[in-house]
């Protein structure tokens, strides 16, 4: 497993989009992106910050189901 990247908002955003992911609002600082899967849809809060935390996107990594390589250097 490797070194996750320290990543803004926007690039998580990007990743995201990337794979399927659809920006569905935006609300002060939090962007809420959106996939459609079969019988269901996964929402995933992303905070549009400079640098985001690890933990953060550990737990956004989690929530959109995406292999943790996609987000690794």
């Amino acid at each position: 497993m490797g070194k996750l990247r320290v990543l803004s908002g926007r690039e998580v955003c990007g990743i995201l989009a990337r794979h399927g992911f659809a920006e569905v609002r935006r609300r002060g600082s939090h962007v809420i992106m959106q996939k459609q899967i079969p019988g269901s849809t996964i929402t995933v809060p992303v905070p549009d910050h400079d640098e985001m935390r690890i933990g953060t996107l550990q737990s956004l990594i989690r929530q959109s189901k995406l292999p943790r390589t996609l987000f690794e250097e």
